[in-house]
């Protein structure tokens, strides 16, 4: 039962013939249908006996509840009109309100329902769930009673008993709050409760329980030195108005916070049915080989050290071994082996260690905590945020990570988990001594023995056992590698006309090389030259090509494109492959070498695809194909925009889409591959497309997920140009940079990127360049508080914009200089910007670019002193944020929201606000994080939350000094004024 369908509670097959509501203002319904209840005075009768739960309630006593000691000389005459009007109400067929012994009742009975009496039922099945520990059903009852409240009880009722009544069902309301926040945090709810309590605590500043879960929510969030403040603050409240101190649990928990009680980290309770159901459970083990052979004392071994993660100690083993040793095969198999003491799942990754674009932390704990049940939206920007939730996630519970295919232990670190229970094992080509605390294990080759089973369980005992010295001659060939003797055996059962000793001549004849399988990673290169040549002229030219992509994998169209293919020859050629172990199936219509069988391909196409124009025009065919499908999700993203009409036009007709989410989709799945192609490109003649490339993937940048990625192939394109004198190039990849800098807070270097853009820009005559470098050159000196130079910047881009036909980006454009009016204090103008901005938005029919334009607006509203209209444009340019997910603009835009709070003098509202932002974690950067904590704490300033405050301005201090922010003045001031006691 979701939470909208707790009001039915109890009478789930039943329709209620009239509904009555207090927790608010008195209202009345029969059926759909409003009532009208008639003058305040008549509201309060009714409520009265309404909340009288059926009792008679005497004429004196109501006379009492509505006038108090100075009722009118005919109260009685004036009761009994009450009476028979709100009778009249009703209806003439309803006997609800009933006369006896010169009084009144209401008997509800099943015709009527009552929000207080549904409430308390909810609350009652919740404190019911919560004695029984489950948790996760206890906070969703308790919110569905605190969702029949719905604003002050008993609205603009006059009278004594009214005036009891609300402040008693006010108290039942913060209680239920109370209740339900503190499950929040049991549940791991912890940072989106910090927004709620600091809300709560303004508003009820002497309430110390609340004051106790707002120092436990900001413990967990890592927010610590705010956690002590509030304490501080506390204390400091307690003693100047009541004369008291704090109540000993507020105490003991500050104690315990300035010890970092290991106990005060959040706890998953995994014997609460519906709390494991709510915690996604990976499982994202590869299958384990069914034919896996030998390796006894390794098994034993690694088993042993997981089994130690059930006590004190996390176990990490690191598998080290040469290429084809069968490190992966021998880890998932001890995985498999140890599943059941890790049951809260297990992670799997292949860290491409071994290739030249090895996995990105960042990204793999992105991964991680989407596999552990985080919302997108939720994932931090940042290596270490994003380590330290997925450490706090994995606090208490028992999960295995398989770390596959490390490049080194600097890679590693950041994906290990922090607590006893959970346990990593990490495969590696190389000892990684420098891993603190692993368990290390160096993988060899087979033994004889382990060898030709393993080549029996593949082939058959009966081939084997009629030519066991020629089975031995195989294995021994294949220098007792498991990779190299998969693949031989692999051929001979396919093969079922050869004897052992055919393929036991071929590789004595034909690979002579295969004697040097004992030294490093050209064994199994050699190795793989007995499946690539059994290839047909077609296959091994498929092979070749493939081998010199970069991405981690490639898609069935891309193929196409690289092979100068049609997509049905294609696949049918890609899967050929597959059954020859030589190519994997990473996902239907997606495919990917192992990274040594890459090496390979690619060495093949090095000695076969002769002259090397041919290698790189089939990766100018892939390139091309990126580029004209990008540009068409450019265009669904960005309707209206010029920008891709300056793109070179390809020859590839590229991929379409039916929408805009699809369009998306492909670009956000295709990402990596994209990145790797960008980048590829750069050392070659291929430097044009792949800044085209760059430039219509830009929404990359923002999605927090490939940011670092973007950035690297943005930098790589930018010095290759550099080499090359490639100013067109060079300026849209700098451009691209200035981007990504700008919404990481990195203002100076976005700065010089924009610059030298700028310049060369000019120099190649490029129109995107020359309009965005300005644009991009007046946002970054607003944000260093260089106003004159921002203003003549943004006139220079919109000029620009407007010759060159861009109406969105003139928008854009528009917005950002009315920003800039906003800091000057020319308010009007700044409203008048945001409007022609938003009025090109509207002619365009662009909903989520009109969500800038609302945000603008209503940032210069505020500032203009219309607060109340500029919040209304703020609240749905985030709702647009919202529901388009995009997430760092919705924390942004609840930093503004916060600013025009603070501006209207809504303390409370405004450190609420940031609070939202803070929690959405993906606001842009450090320095964009600093400028909420400075909002948030002028707040708690305002609301005489000094030390809480202190402890956020100097957060922010810290931030701006280290970035050489303007900021880090102002924040400078602001402590001196707020006191450190």
């Amino acid at each position: 039962m979701g939470a909208g369908d707790h009001t039915r509670v109890g009478t789930e097959h039943q329709e209620h013939k009239f509904r009555f509501a207090v927790l608010g203002p008195v209202r009345a319904w029969r059926g759909e249908e409003p009532l009208a209840l008639g003058s305040p005075q008549q509201k309060a009768l009714l409520a009265a006996l309404l909340l009288r739960g059926g009792r008679t309630a005497t004429a004196e006593e109501l006379i009492d509840a509505i006038w108090g000691e100075e009722p009118p000389e005919q109260a009685k005459a004036a009761l009994r009109t009450y009476a028979s009007r709100i009778r009249k109400a009703l209806g003439a067929d309803a006997e609800l309100l009933v006369s006896e012994s010169g009084g009144y009742a209401i008997r509800t009975g099943p015709e009527a329902t009552l929000d207080v009496e549904t409430a308390h039922e909810l609350a009652v099945r919740a404190d019911k769930a919560a004695s029984g520990g489950d948790r996760a059903q206890a906070r969703e009852l308790y919110g569905a009673a605190l969702e029949q409240w719905e604003g002050e009880p008993l609205a603009h009722i006059p009278g004594p008993y009214a005036e009891h009544q609300r402040v008693r069902l006010e108290e039942w309301r913060l209680g239920l709050l109370e209740l339900r926040l503190d499950l929040d945090l049991q549940v791991g709810c912890h940072a989106e409760a910090v927004s709620e309590l600091t809300a709560l605590t303004a508003a009820h500043p002497l309430r110390e329980r609340l004051r106790e879960l707002l120092m436990l929510a900001l413990y967990r969030s890592g927010r610590q030195a705010e956690a002590l403040a509030v304490y501080a603050d506390t204390r400091r409240l307690l003693a100047d108005e009541l004369g008291v101190d704090p109540r000993p649990e507020l105490s003991e928990l500050q104690q315990r916070i300035l010890e970092a009680d290991d106990e005060l980290a959040y706890q998953s309770d995994t014997r609460s049915p519906s709390a494991s159901a709510t915690v996604t459970r990976p499982a994202q083990l590869p299958a384990t080989v069914a034919d896996f052979t030998g390796r006894a004392s390794f098994v034993a071994e690694l088993g042993d050290q997981l089994a130690q993660a059930e006590g004190t100690v996390m176990a990490v083993s690191a598998v080290a071994g040469i290429g084809g040793v069968g490190k992966t095969t021998l880890a998932i198999h001890v995985a498999h082996a140890a599943a059941d003491r890790f049951p809260d799942g297990q992670l799997y990754v292949d860290l491409q260690g071994a290739g030249a674009s090895p996995a990105d932390p960042e990204a793999v704990l992105g991964s991680f905590l989407r596999a552990l049940g985080v919302a997108d939206s939720d994932i931090p920007s940042g290596l270490q945020d994003r380590a330290a939730l997925f450490r706090s996630l994995l606090a208490g519970r028992r999960v295995l990570a398989l770390l596959d295919n490390a490049r080194d232990a600097a890679q590693v670190r950041p994906l290990l988990p922090g607590t006893a229970g959970c346990a990593a094992l990490v495969t590696s080509r190389v000892r990684m001594v420098d891993l603190a605390g692993a368990h290390l294990v160096d993988l060899d080759v087979m033994s004889p023995e382990e060898a030709i089973a393993l080549f029996t369980r593949i082939v058959g005992e009966e081939r084997v056992l009629s030519e066991r010295e020629a089975a031995m001659d195989v294995v021994a060939a294949c220098g007792f590698l498991p990779l190299a003797i998969r693949i031989a055996a692999a051929r001979l059962s396919a093969r079922r006309t050869w004897t052992v000793s055919v393929l036991a001549a071929k590789l004595g004849d034909e690979r002579r090389r295969l004697d040097e399988l004992q030294a490093g990673d050209q064994a199994v290169a050699a190795t793989f030259e007995l499946g690539y040549g059994q290839l047909d002229a077609e296959q091994a030219r498929a092979f070749r090509l493939l081998g010199l992509t970069e991405g981690p994998d490639i898609s069935l169209d891309a193929a196409a494109a690289l092979l100068d293919r049609a997509p049905e020859d294609t696949e049918d050629l890609l899967e050929s492959l597959v059954d020859t172990s030589l190519l994997e199936s990473a996902a239907p219509r997606r495919y990917r070498f192992h990274d040594l069988v890459r090496l390979f391909a690619r060495a093949c196409a090095e000695r076969e695809e002769q002259p090397p124009q041919v290698r790189e025009d089939a990766l100018a065919r892939l390139l091309d194909f990126y580029l004209a499908t990008a540009r068409h999700v450019f265009a669904a993203d960005h309707p209206g925009d010029r920008t891709v009409d300056h793109l070179g036009p390809p020859a590839h007709s590229g991929l379409k889409f039916a929408d805009q989410d699809a369009a998306l989709e492909w670009l956000f799945s295709e990402g990596e591959c994209l990145m790797a192609s960008i980048e590829q490109a750069a050392g070659g003649r291929l430097l044009g497309p792949a800044a085209d490339l760059l430039v219509a993937t830009k929404d990359l940048a923002d999605s927090g997920i490939h940011s670092l990625r973007y950035e690297k192939a943005a930098a790589a394109l930018r010095d290759a140009a550099g080499r090359a004198g490639d100013a067109r190039s060079g300026a849209r990849a700098r451009i691209m940079l200035t981007h990504v800098h700008a919404l990481g807070g990195n203002f100076r270097r976005a700065e010089e990127e924009a610059v030298r853009a700028e310049e060369l820009g000019r120099k190649a005559d490029d129109p995107v360049a020359n309009s965005y470098a300005p644009n991009d050159l007046g946002i970054i000196k607003t944000y260093l508080g260089q106003y004159s130079a921002a203003e003549g910047h943004l006139e220079q881009a919109i000029a620009a914009f407007r010759a060159d036909r861009n109406r969105p980006s003139e928008a854009s454009a528009l917005c950002n200089l009315s920003r800039v009016h906003i800091a000057l204090g020319l308010h009007e103008s700044a409203v008048d910007l945001a409007v022609q901005g938003m009025r090109i938005y509207q002619e365009m029919d662009s909903t989520l670019r009109m969500a800038n334009a609302r945000y603008t607006l209503g940032c210069a509203l505020s500032h203009a002193g219309r607060t109340s209209e500029g919040l209304q444009h703020l609240m749905e340019a985030r709702r647009i944020f919202h529901d388009s997910r995009q997430s760092l603009w919705e924390g942004v835009t609840h930093y503004r929201i916060a600013e025009a709070y603070l501006l209207s003098g809504d303390a409370a509202q405004a450190a609420g606000h940031a609070e939202q932002a803070i929690a959405l974690r993906v606001i842009g950067g450090e320095w964009r994080r600093a400028t909420v904590l400075v909002v948030l704490g002028k707040a708690l300033f305002e609301l005489g939350q000094s030390r809480r405050a202190r402890a956020c301005l100097e957060e922010a201090s810290a931030v701006f000094e280290a970035l050489d922010s303007p900021e880090g003045a102002e924040v400078r001031e602001l402590l001196e004024l707020v006191p450190d006691r």
